[in-house]
C-alpha cells in the first residue's frame, strides 16, 4: 500500500523485526553521570529503532502466586534504579537513601504500573495460543431401529500466515513499553521524594539559623529594655528590638510549617504517611559547577524512559500494521468424522476442509486504521522529545540562576556580611554605633544566611530534576495498559 511522507505522516513502511524474547536488564545511570548515548532515531524512520531493552520488574511488584493464572510465564525481574543521594552528615536520623528505599517498596503507583506491565505480558501469552479443537458426537435415525448411525467428529481451525506469532510480536512491544513505564514511574517517585527531602532540609536549616538569631534578638530586647530604663536609649530602640523579635518568631513558625508540609509530602510519596517524624541527615550543597547543557540534552534523549516507551509503541504500531495486512488470508478449517452405520454394519469416515473467502471483507479498514495509529505513534516520539527539551530549558534556568547565587553568596556576600557584622559590633563596643545600627547589621547578616540556604535549596532541587530525567509526579496515576486479547479474537473470527 502507498505510504505518505512524515510531514503528513508519509513514512516508508518496513516490516519490523520479530520481537526478541531475550531479556536484558537495564539500570540507567543518573543523567549527570551517564555516558553519552545515541538518542532515539526519528528521521523518517529509514531504519528500525535501536531500542534498549527495558528494565525488569521487582519480585514484590508482581502479583502473588495465588493470584497469577496457571501456565502464564511471569515477567523476569531486576534491581530497581536508584538515584544518587545527597551527601550525608554524621548523626542519628533519616537519610535520603533510606527514604527512597521505603518509597520503592511502598509507593502504590509503582505497583500499579508493574501490575499493568504484568497484565500486558499475560495478554501477550494469551494472544499466541492456538484454538482448542472441537470434539462432538452425533446420532441419526435413532427412532428407526437397526438403521441408526453414530458419528464422532473432531474439528480444528488451523491459523495461517503466522498470525499467532504476529499477535505476540505486537503485544511483545506493548510489554516493552509498559516496562519502560514502570521505570518512568520509579524515577518519578524517587525524584519527588528527593525534592520533598530538599524542601524539608531547607526548612530544617532555616530553623537552625533562626533559632540562633532568636537568641541574639532576645538578648537584644533585654539590653534595649535595660538601656531604656536607665535612660541610656530611647523607647523607640526598645520597640524596634521587640518588632525584630516578633518578626523572627513569625519566620520560625513559617519554617516549622514548611518542614511539616515537606515531611508529610515526602512520607506520602514514600507510601508511609504515618511514618514517625525524625531529623533529616544530609547537606544541601551538592558540590557541582557549570554543566554542559548540550551533553546533558544528548544524555537525556538517550536515557529517558519516556522516550524509550514511546519508541516501543512505534514498534508496536508497526507490528500491528504487519499483522492487519495478513488478516484477510483465510484460516483452514478441517474436520474428520468417524462412526458406524448399524443398517449396513459398516464404519464411516468423512473429511471436511474449508476456508472463508474474503470477498466482502478484506480488512482494509483495519489496515488503514493501523497505519493512522502508526502515524500518531511516530509523532508522539517527536512530541516527547520536544517536551523534554522544553522542560530541560526551565530546569537549566533554575540551575544556572541558583548556581550564580550560591557562588556569589559564598565568594562575596557572606564574607562581607560577616565582616560588616564584626566591625559593627566592635564599633558598638567602642561607643561609635548605636544599638539600632548594630541590630540592622545583624538582621542583614541573618537575612543573607537565609537567602543563601534558599539558593542552595533551589540548586539541589534543579540537580535532583536533572538526575531524575525530568520525571516528577510520584503519586499521579501511571499509564495503564489499554489493550487486551482482541487480536486473538480477530485471528479466529476471520473478520
Amino acid at each position: 500500500m502507498a505510504v505518505p511522507s512524515f510531514a503528513g505522516c508519509v513514512l516508508p513502511y518496513e516490516k519490523p523485526a520479530t520481537y526478541s524474547e531475550e531479556i536484558i536488564p537495564l539500570n540507567p545511570a543518573p543523567i549527570s553521570q551517564a555516558q553519552p548515548q545515541s538518542k532515539v532515531q526519528l528521521v523518517d524512520y529509514q531504519e528500525p529503532f535501536s531500542v534498549i531493552e527495558p528494565p525488569m520488574l521487582e519480585p514484590t511488584e508482581i502479583l502473588p502466586p495465588e493470584f497469577a493464572p496457571a501456565n502464564v510465564p511471569a515477567l523476569e525481574v531486576a534491581q530497581a534504579t536508584k538515584l544518587p543521594a545527597l551527601p550525608v552528615v554524621e548523626g542519628e536520623g533519616l537519610t535520603l537513601s533510606q527514604l527512597q528505599d521505603l518509597a520503592l517498596a511502598n509507593n502504590p503507583t509503582i505497583r500499579q504500573s508493574s501490575a499493568s506491565a504484568q497484565a500486558a505480558a499475560d495478554y501477550r501469552y494469551q494472544v499466541g495460543l492456538s484454538a482448542n479443537p472441537v470434539v462432538g458426537y452425533s446420532a441419526m435415525q435413532l427412532a428407526d431401529q437397526g438403521t441408526d448411525q453414530h458419528v464422532v467428529t473432531v474439528e480444528r481451525e488451523f491459523v495461517t500466515a503466522g498470525k499467532l506469532d504476529l499477535n505476540r510480536n505486537v503485544l511483545g512491544h506493548a510489554v516493552e513499553a509498559q516496562k519502560w513505564d514502570v521505570e518512568s514511574q520509579r524515577y518519578r517517585v524517587l525524584t519527588d521524594v528527593r525534592l520533598s527531602f530538599v524542601d524539608a532540609l531547607v526548612a530544617q536549616q532555616r530553623i537552625d539559623v533562626i533559632d540562633d538569631f532568636h537568641q541574639v534578638v532576645s538578648h537584644g530586647v533585654s539590653v534595649a529594655q535595660q538601656q531604656f530604663k536607665a535612660g541610656e536609649a530611647a523607647q523607640s530602640d526598645q520597640l524596634q528590638a521587640e518588632i525584630e523579635l516578633n518578626e523572627v518568631e513569625v519566620l520560625r513558625q513559617q519554617a516549622q510549617f514548611a518542614w511539616d508540609a515537606a515531611w508529610q509530602e515526602m512520607a506520602a510519596t514514600a507510601g508511609v504517611p504515618d511514618m514517625a517524624r525524625s531529623q533529616l541527615l544530609g547537606q544541601l550543597n551538592p558540590q557541582v559547577g557549570n554543566l554542559e547543557w548540550d551533553a546533558i540534552t544528548s544524555d537525556l534523549l538517550g536515557n529517558s524512559p519516556e522516550l524509550h516507551a514511546s519508541a516501543s509503541r512505534v514498534h508496536q504500531a508497526r507490528s500491528n500494521m504487519t499483522r492487519q495486512e495478513v488478516q484477510h488470508i483465510p484460516n483452514i478449517i478441517a474436520a474428520i468424522e468417524a462412526g458406524h452405520d448399524n443398517s449396513t454394519g459398516s464404519g464411516m469416515i468423512n473429511l471436511f476442509v474449508g476456508a472463508p473467502i474474503p470477498v466482502f471483507n478484506d480488512n482494509s479498514g483495519n489496515v488503514s486504521a493501523a497505519y493512522r495509529e502508526y502515524c500518531r505513534a511516530t509523532h508522539d516520539v517527536k512530541r516527547i522529545e520536544m517536551s523534554l527539551k522544553a522542560r530541560l530549558a526551565g530546569v537549566a534556568k533554575q540551575y544556572d540562576s541558583a548556581l550564580v547565587a550560591v557562588e556569589r553568596y559564598e565568594g562575596q556576600i557572606l564574607p562581607k556580611a560577616k565582616q560588616t557584622l564584626d566591625l559593627a559590633e566592635q564599633a558598638y563596643t567602642a561607643g561609635e554605633f548605636s544599638f539600632i545600627q548594630v541590630l540592622i547589621v545583624r538582621r542583614t547578616y541573618f537575612d543573607t544566611n537565609l537567602q543563601y540556604i534558599d539558593a542552595l535549596g533551589e540548586l539541589a532541587k534543579a540537580h535532583a530534576k536533572i538526575d531524575g530525567l525530568l520525571l516528577t509526579g510520584g503519586l499521579d496515576e501511571p499509564n495503564d495498559f489499554r489493550g487486551g486479547d482482541s487480536l486473538r479474537g480477530q485471528t479466529f473470527s476471520q473478520q
